[in-house]
């Protein structure tokens, strides 16, 4: 798990504590940040560092440390005004990877124009579920296909680099089952398994979820 890695939630509503708690849960070091004092004081029994701060506000981004976190969730699709703000300072600090939560596809569309690298919808993912995709190291998308089966989107390994994958022959080293290739914008679902791979290249696979772990 990326437990390595550091975490920032702003906005700590029903989806946004969800998220935090579950990356605590899981041993993440997570920054927790609301600007309503009562949920901060709410939350801060089960996330440890909890901060009240106007995340609109450039100083308050810069105070809070934001620039030394790798993966930020910005947690209010109840205004956009705000989350528009927040994920554009964000960027701006140099923020790597900026997930927002939206109300509907107009949001998204402006989310994903001023920076955001991820928008979801609520409705249609958990913030538990977040939690985990964050999570699984490597993982840029998970998608349970039934209890045990997953479709998993992963970047390609520094060692895998230059290798075909008929070389690397994954399906007996991990059990997956690799379904596409995605480069930039296009997914080739016919690809040839003895091209190399690119560093810029993502693998789709099928796999045995209680097996991903592995990769």
């Amino acid at each position: 798990m990326s437990i390595n890695k550091t975490y920032a939630v702003l906005g700590l509503g029903r989806y946004g504590r969800a998220v935090a708690e579950e990356l605590v849960n899981s041993g993440a070091e997570v920054l927790a940040v609301d600007s309503n004092q009562s949920n901060v004081d709410s939350a801060i029994e089960t996330i440890p560092v909890c901060k009240c701060a106007d995340i609109t506000e450039p100083e308050a981004i810069k105070r809070l440390g934001i620039s030394n976190i790798d993966v930020v969730v910005v947690a209010m699709a109840g205004n956009l005004e705000a989350s528009v703000l927040a994920v554009a300072l964000c960027k701006e600090a140099g923020v790597k990877t900026v997930i927002a939560k939206c109300a509907n596809e107009l949001h998204q569309k402006i989310l994903n124009r001023v920076g955001a690298d991820k928008v979801i919808f609520p409705e249609k993912e958990s913030g538990i579920r977040l939690a985990k995709n964050l999570l699984s190291s490597g993982f840029l998308e998970m998608i349970e296909l039934s209890d045990k089966v997953s479709m998993v989107e992963i970047n390609i390994k520094d060692q895998w680099v230059g290798k075909t994958l008929a070389e690397l022959n994954l399906r007996k080293k991990y059990l997956i089952n690799v379904v596409a290739i995605k480069q930039g914008n296009k997914i080739d679902t016919a690809f040839d398994p003895s091209v190399p791979l690119e560093k810029d290249m993502e693998l789709i696979v099928i796999a045995d979820t209680a097996k991903l772990q592995k990769l």
